[in-house]
């Protein structure tokens, strides 16, 4: 676990360490909560790359445009 030292009583700023900190295992914790069958994960992991391929696909259409 991390650990975050609160300096000059700023309790929020050391918070806000902590949190960003403690975010991969906080997510790897959620992933790992249940059981997922491998095709979901296949099927989870393809529609992410679907979803990536199409923002790119957005994003070069709006460059495109401006100019």
């Amino acid at each position: 676990m991390p650990s975050v030292k609160v300096r000059n009583n700023n309790v929020d700023a050391a918070l806000r360490v902590f949190k960003r900190k403690c975010a991969d295992h906080l997510w790897e914790h959620r992933l790992k909560e249940y059981f997922e069958k491998p095709s979901e994960k296949k099927r989870k992991a393809k529609k992410a790359g679907v979803a990536r391929s199409a923002k790119r696909r957005k994003e070069n259409e709006r460059k495109r445009n401006q100019f």
